[in-house]
């Protein structure tokens, strides 16, 4: 049996990854309660509650919903966020 070719992979973009710290810095910036947020992202408040304490962490879904809020809210993050998201 012949061996099969190897392919490439595609890259994938490195996502941004949201922390505790950020998400609240996001919600602050939008002026929203963990409900209010919550309720933008179409997730739970406790949900919010857990990744502001740092219990959990966004993964998925959450982490492109957070990015498009952010984006629309005017968020300044990325890589380098650590100095405008504060």
């Amino acid at each position: 049996m012949p061996a099969k070719p190897k392919t490439k992979r595609a890259r994938r973009k490195a996502k941004y990854e949201w922390d505790a710290t950020k998400v609240k810095a996001l919600r602050d910036h939008m002026g929203l309660t963990q409900t209010e947020f919550a309720e933008e992202l179409g997730t739970l408040q406790q949900t919010v509650s857990e990744w502001e304490c740092g219990n959990h962490y966004p993964k998925g879904m959450s982490v492109k919903m957070l990015s498009t809020v952010a984006e629309r809210a005017n968020f300044k993050y990325g890589e380098d966020s650590s100095k405008t998201a504060s």
